[in-house]
């Protein structure tokens, strides 16, 4: 990655017709840009021949915090994120809680909610009736003592020897906005840069023709809420380290292709003479930005040849298609995403995220549910089996995810087949696989109403603390100055979970 470097010292005359002709852009670029210390500290070193006014905020430079990556010998070489955006209800799918059937439409006792926030959208009901999950769960052989799993997820269960399921996350957030938010920066405000733009920065590409990371998005079924483009986007770091969004259809990235009549020749010259320019304009106002657009120019050039390669499904074997189900053949669904993300990761990408829409389910909540199931347990299990098959498992660490869970009271009314659940921040369940995480584990318990963490919490700056480790990285010392602070994806808190290491 490029950084500023300290430009040569002028005269006087010079100076003063550096000052005369400073444009605006320029004049707020050096006041306000995140590796300089301002328009009086440049003109000063410029004039006595300093080091980089970038000394002056600290004395260790963004060059010589990478120059150290990897901290230490990584268990994972990529990240595979499968996000639930919604939050799935765990109380369904993964925390088996046979004992609340004697508990139906008895109202959840006070002891165990113990004046913890809800939301608005049942903060008004006269009643918090419990509400037992309708499908059975079944157990599923792992190297435990068996994995009790919803009924609605057969393909998932049979990977149960393969991941770790964590039933003990639990965040700050009881919105959609600010969960997600939180989930993929650290922070609950936005502008922040995504886990995969601080992997990107981190440790950079291992395929020159791709980004190092790369986004999926498939439509999911009921109520959707809002996606961002900032979820992931880079915030304060440079703007290549941003995900890089694959849509399905003819154009998997928006306006990669060359206009009809310009040949590939024609584009290699343009980009010369663009980079050209840029160069000498990054000379004049040492914008890290300008070198950011090089960068991504040039990919874009690389990209028309290898995005066409790798979003051609027709030449994978029909048993590795049959193995991901019948939606595979559609452009943008779960399964097609899923298997171009192990696709991505035969190739090196370094962060690949799968964002499933539509887990939001506040009423209607058996059916709906059904159908999203449906959708993405083939293929998720599936995924792991062929990364496992192609020996890549070890070195992907696989991560399924919402923001949050769900209550186990009935938002609105209740029956024995029908019920809906509100946000719940206090516990929910996510699972991993591969990538340096114990296989066939289950990890945290909660309460007999799923609604409290009695065992093991692990925090949102755990999981990202946790996911930085696997991947050689001291999530303490990975940081970057933006604001005349230095960030860094965990702020202050967060702690790895040794237990589920394997």
């Amino acid at each position: 990655m490029e950084h500023r470097r300290t430009p040569r010292a002028p005269t006087s005359d010079a100076l003063e017709e550096y000052l005369v002709n400073l444009t605006r852009r320029r004049f707020f670029g050096s006041v306000a840009g995140t590796m300089s210390a301002g328009l009086g500290a440049i003109a000063l070193g410029q004039l006595i021949g300093s080091q980089s006014a970038s000394a002056t905020h600290t004395s260790v430079t963004p060059d010589e915090i990478l120059q150290k990556l990897p901290h230490f010998a990584p268990k994972a070489k990529r990240v595979i994120y499968m996000h639930m955006e919604g939050a799935p209800s765990q109380l369904d799918l993964f925390d088996f809680k046979p004992a609340l059937h004697e508990q139906y439409n008895v109202d959840l006792p006070n002891s165990i909610r113990n004046g913890q926030r809800i939301t608005g959208m049942t903060s008004g009901q006269a009643r918090f009736p419990v509400a037992p999950t309708i499908f059975r769960f079944d157990r599923h052989e792992n190297n435990e003592d068996g994995l009790m799993m919803s009924e609605l997820l057969p393909h998932t269960g049979s990977i149960a020897k393969e991941i770790c399921v964590i039933r003990s996350m639990h965040t700050q957030a009881i919105n959609h906005e600010p969960g997600i938010t939180f989930f993929q920066t650290g922070t609950e405000q936005p502008g922040r840069p995504s886990v995969g733009s601080w992997m990107s920065y981190g440790l950079g590409s291992s395929n020159a023709n791709l980004p190092s990371f790369v986004v999926l998005i498939t439509q999911g079924i009921g109520n959707m809420q809002a996606l961002s483009a900032r979820f992931w986007g880079s915030g304060f770091l440079p703007s290549e380290h941003q995900g890089c969004r694959l849509r399905a259809g003819r154009d998997p990235v928006l306006y990669l292709r060359d206009p009809d009549g310009v040949s590939r020749d024609d584009r290699r010259r343009m980009l010369d003479l663009v980079g050209r320019l840029n160069e000498e304009e990054f000379q004049t106002t040492l914008d890290p930005e300008i070198r950011a657009r090089i960068a991504q120019f040039e990919m874009a050039y690389r990209m028309q040849m290898s995005v066409p390669e790798l979003t051609d499904l027709s030449t994978e074997p029909a048993e590795t298609l049959e193995m991901y189900g019948p939606a595979v053949r559609t452009p943008g669904s779960f399964a097609a995403n899923c298997l171009l993300a192990r696709r991505l990761a035969q190739r090196g990408v370094r962060f690949t995220q799968l964002y499933m829409r539509g887990w939001d389910q506040h009423g209607n909540l058996p059916s709906e549910l059904r159908a999203q199931c449906n959708a993405v347990d083939q293929p998720q299990a599936a995924l792991v089996k062929d990364l496992k098959r192609l020996g890549l498992l070890d070195e992907t660490l696989v991560l399924w995810a919402g923001e949050f869970g769900r209550t186990v009271y009935s938002q609105g009314a209740l029956t024995r087949e029908n019920y809906g659940r509100d946000h719940h921040p206090r516990c929910f369940s996510i699972w991993m696989a591969g990538g340096g995480v114990k296989p066939g584990i289950s990890y945290g318990k909660t309460d007999d109403f799923s609604y409290n963490i009695i065992e093991n919490p692990v925090e949102v700056h755990d999981l990202h603390a946790t996911m930085m480790h696997l991947m050689g990285i001291d999530h303490r010392k990975l940081t970057y100055r933006a604001q005349g602070r230095d960030f860094r994806l965990t702020d202050v808190k967060g702690e790895v979970v040794r237990s589920i290491l394997a």
